[in-house]
């Protein structure tokens, strides 16, 4: 426990360090095209994921990358810690992130992602909220972008009830002829949500066929919410979380 510790005090070290560093060269980005912005997410995110593999010893799967949809696409990923918000813009060269309006206040890191066309929603007016998500897709795809949501919101710890969010369909819908791509994963056992720790241990992606476009929206989000789940249950189970240990760790505890 004492190694786990240490390496995960050095990895936040390195990693607030770097994103310090990177936070401040993009800001050149604020007078070139937005692509050069986009350009700076990647670099920003593949030096934050090769720190983690580094310093804290993650072992990196992906799956299925030959499923991945090149033209305009829907994302729908599981989301089980910050690693895939870096990890998923390394495979579309246009992301737009569906996100609270909150993040956009961030000094540099807000501004940054206006610069790069992210699509900020206020998430305690529904209503507003589904109808800025509506003209901000469109609008983003377009352009050619890639749609990058995160159907349940939030990230959820690895094994806690699924609670899959209406918003994705509304979507989809929305889109028209732009098909969902699925992606499940696991990335909380390596990189757990609301602990400074973080643990040597399996992440694994997988990339699953595209939904085409057109279909109904309650059958799209029962075939949507289905693949992501047990695709990342399976997956959980392979990197070693076993759903009756962690119930008798929560017991004990």
């Amino acid at each position: 426990m004492a190694l786990i510790i240490l390496r995960s005090a050095l990895f936040q070290v390195a990693y607030y360090s770097h994103c310090t560093l990177w936070f401040i060269m993009a800001m050149v980005g604020w007078v070139l095209p937005q692509q050069a912005m986009l350009t700076f997410a990647r670099w920003w995110g593949a030096g934050g994921l090769f720190l983690h593999e580094l310093i804290v010893g993650s072992r990196v799967e992906i799956r299925g990358e030959e499923n991945v949809v090149r033209g305009p696409v829907l994302v729908a990923a599981k989301h089980q810690s910050a690693w895939e918000t870096m990890a998923i813009v390394l495979f579309y060269p246009k992301p737009t992130y569906i996100l609270k309006r909150e993040l956009i206040w961030l000094p540099l890191f807000g501004w940054h992602l206006l610069k790069a066309g992210q699509v900020p929603i206020n998430r305690g007016d529904r209503a507003k909220a589904l109808t800025a998500m509506a003209e901000g897709v469109r609008r983003a795809t377009k352009q050619g972008r890639h749609i990058l949501i995160f159907p349940e919101g939030t990230r959820k710890k690895v094994g806690a009830p699924p609670a899959y969010r209406y918003g994705v369909a509304r979507i989809y819908e929305s889109l028209g002829d732009v098909p969902c791509q699925p992606v499940g994963m696991v990335s909380g056992l390596a990189w757990p949500r609301n602990t400074l720790l973080h643990f040597p241990r399996r992440i694994i992606v997988e990339f699953l066929p595209p939904i085409p476009a057109g279909l109904d929206g309650e059958v799209f989000f029962e075939r949507m919410k289905d693949e992501v789940e047990s695709t990342s249950v399976r997956l959980a189970a392979e990197a070693g979380y076993r759903a009756d240990k962690a119930a008798s760790s929560q017991s004990s505890a």
